[in-house]
């Protein structure tokens, strides 16, 4: 009943009321953004979400598109902005996701919907993580985020989807909560982004 049904009514209230609740934050965010990327504030990628059907996703834009001599994008570190790093750092940019959720691409609470790339590399154990919907948050965020493998992001991944429950999603948003406000696991090392997952790592 709550998998089916409850679940998808909750996320659709909470999206509701989250972008009401957000929207002078997301208007003043996305204006600074604006201005210091010279461009859109918002980032759209295609990701994979339940059943791997394909979906765009909504962030915030946290790096501009600084280009070298030969026309390739310069290195995240070097084209995050100022803007950009203090919305990482109070995880700002994932907010827009709520308009994921209204809509029904992503669940609050989910495994977190990773690059398409992926896909050909996962195992079958692995591939058990697109049963459910994507979240903006998830049981592997709150047990590590960043400081854990790939290996152990997929096995609480797949955990959550054999244990989902009212009460876990609960604990999960708590915990999410806690750690934005002590702002632990947040992605500002020096190269930005996480080691890419081949399948083996």
């Amino acid at each position: 009943m709550y998998k089916k049904i409850i679940k998808r009514l909750l996320d659709s209230f909470f999206a509701f009321i989250g972008l009401i609740l957000f929207s002078p934050l997301i208007i003043i965010v996305a204006f600074f953004l604006m201005v210091s990327n010279k461009g859109t504030p918002f980032f759209f990628q295609k990701r994979p979400g339940k059943k791997e059907k394909i979906f765009k996703i909504v962030k915030f834009k946290t790096m501009n598109n600084l280009r070298d001599k030969e026309g390739n994008l310069l290195p995240d570190k070097d084209r995050i902005t100022a803007a950009g790093q203090f919305v990482r750092k109070y995880s700002l940019d994932e907010i827009p996701q709520l308009f994921n959720v209204l809509i029904g691409d992503m669940s609050l609470v989910g495994p977190r919907p990773l690059i398409i790339e992926y896909l050909p590399v996962y195992n079958e154990t692995q591939k058990k993580r697109h049963d459910v919907k994507p979240g903006i948050t998830g049981w592997a965020q709150v047990n590590g985020r960043n400081s854990i493998t790939w290996n152990k992001k997929f096995e609480l991944d797949v955990w959550y989807v054999e244990n989902m429950s009212f009460l876990l999603d609960l604990k999960i948003i708590g915990l999410t909560i806690l750690k934005v406000l002590q702002k632990k696991d947040v992605n500002l090392s020096n190269e930005l982004t996480s080691e890419y997952f081949n399948g083996k790592n």
